[in-house]
């Protein structure tokens, strides 16, 4: 008989089976549990990755994250969605270990140095280049609150109202902070566009005034 948590079965969204695992996981199951752990640890790592910052250990901070669930786990309300009370306990996490971090001083893992889980979940595998490159330094630059909720939409496939969930927000204020958001990267990527062109063209004027500088006399062209 298949498992009633199994990732094998038709209905592999991910809104439908979390509600599921997270009620096994309540209710005691081991097997909901693991399940639970493979399909949601790498959205949680990418979310604490993109948000953190550079230094942090992001392997203690995701350790504490499943310890923080564990320990709430009879605090979700079965029937509403389980992406936005997981990630609200990454956020609280990832505060709480910002503050102790700053209290210690101390070297942690470097974010370069930390090596994301593959996904296994073909509906974000479309977006993991957020966590990496150009898109993350756009996404880094950005005040902490926009971050949040690029990296929410983005990054783990929630929704608008689900991110109003997580942050505490109403849907209009996660709505501005993802315009504001996307108007602040992409002024960045023009700018840097921009920029490109006018090195690309300093460099062929360059080349060009070289080839006129070159030319032997009597080579002119009458």
């Amino acid at each position: 008989m298949a498992s009633p948590f199994s990732s094998g079965q038709a209905e592999d969204d991910l809104s439908v089976r979390l509600p599921a695992l997270m009620l096994g996981y309540q209710n005691g199951s081991a097997e909901a549990a693991e399940e639970l752990v493979a399909l949601v640890n790498p959205i949680l790592a990418r979310f604490l990755y993109a948000t953190s910052w550079p230094g942090v250990n992001l392997d203690d901070m995701l350790q504490e994250c499943w310890l923080r669930i564990h320990k709430s786990r009879s605090s979700y309300r079965p029937g509403e969605p389980p992406l936005p009370w997981l990630i609200a306990i990454a956020r609280h996490t990832r505060v709480d270990t910002y503050r102790k971090w700053q209290r210690t001083g101390g070297r942690e893992t470097e974010l370069s140095e930390f090596e994301l889980p593959p996904s296994n979940n073909s509906a974000h595998q479309g977006n993991q280049n957020l966590a990496s490159g150009e898109l993350l330094r756009l996404v880094s630059a950005l005040p902490d609150a926009q971050r949040e909720v690029v990296v929410m939409l983005k990054l783990t496939g929630m929704s608008i109202q689900e991110v109003a969930m997580a942050t505490g927000s109403t849907v209009g204020a996660v709505k501005q902070r993802a315009y504001r958001a996307y108007q602040s990267m992409r002024a960045k990527l023009l700018r840097g566009e921009e920029s490109f062109r006018s090195r690309r063209s300093g460099s062929q004027n360059s080349r060009g005034l070289d080839g006129e500088l070159s030319k032997e006399p009597g080579d002119e062209v009458y």
